[in-house]
């Protein structure tokens, strides 16, 4: 039996947390072709499952995928486009680490045919996955949020200067989300002030973000790029650090449920 590339937790409240980098299988007639430091899977978005397990309790449905970025990267648009044209980026088919190290072997980087067979194996599936969730939320509430769930080491030189603020929200510059939904999402953190903040900065949302985020059809989409200094060790082993994991989650617990009060208060509105 193939192994499952991705989950499906299905919830009856108008949200779908979606993890497309929390993935950590390469497929063991691949592993030949990667470098072995590239094998610890440094750029995963470590444990986000974990943190958002308070999902549940507000009745959210969450897809996560199993495929390692450095398979596939399911953020990113089929055909390869930059999402940061003149910015250096990874791509639907990273071949350097965010550090800007290999992860292939020298002529072991696929090839068009083998670009096409993960598309339909890994890419398409999750991708599926997404829409028809959407749609089935869609068809229970007048609104639904896709809420992108990611994380990223805190320093990272060769992709942005300093250190990033804790929360990263993007919109496609606003254009994925009612900004009314956003203003609500982001009022928590006025009691959080030790935890910083940007709306479309450095990450704007990647395509998942853009490509779902429909306002006109009902369809909001805000992704948070989250610090992994936050709850976890950004060395490896990637440890997950239990007690800062507490301390952060009740804000993402309230950030979310904020958006959902502002989207039941609209919906009894139209009625």
């Amino acid at each position: 039996m193939d192994t499952p590339t991705y989950s499906l937790i299905q919830g009856t409240s108008p949200i779908l947390i979606s993890i497309p980098h929390l993935g950590t299988q390469i497929p063991p007639d691949l592993h030949a072709s990667y470098r072995s430091e590239a094998m610890d899977l440094g750029d995963t978005d470590w444990h986000l499952d974990r943190l958002y397990q308070f999902a549940k309790t507000l009745g959210a449905s969450v897809l996560c995928a199993h495929v390692s970025r450095y398979v596939i990267d399911l953020n990113r648009p089929p055909d390869g486009a930059s999402l940061y044209p003149g910015q250096t980026t990874t791509g639907l088919f990273p071949t350097l680490t965010f550090k800007g190290e290999p992860i292939y072997q020298d002529g072991k980087e696929p090839e068009e045919p083998e670009m096409h067979r993960r598309i339909d194996a890994y890419w398409q599936p999750y991708h599926h996955a997404l829409r028809a969730e959407l749609d089935r939320l869609r068809g229970m509430h007048p609104r639904v949020l896709l809420w992108e769930a990611h994380s990223i080491r805190s320093v990272l030189p060769r992709l942005f200067d300093g250190k990033l603020p804790d929360l990263n929200f993007g919109t496609h510059s606003g254009q994925s989300c009612d900004p009314a939904l956003l203003q609500a999402v982001l009022q928590p953190l006025v009691h959080h002030k030790n935890v910083s903040h940007v709306v479309n900065g450095r990450f704007k949302g990647g395509y998942i973000t853009r490509h779902f985020g429909e306002p006109s059809k009902g369809i909001d989409a805000i992704q948070l790029e989250m610090g992994q200094c936050l709850y976890m060790d950004e060395n490896p082993p990637y440890a997950y650090q239990e007690d800062s994991a507490r301390r952060i989650q009740p804000l993402l617990h309230d950030l979310i449920h904020a958006a959902l009060q502002h989207m039941k208060v609209a919906a009894d509105r139209t009625r």
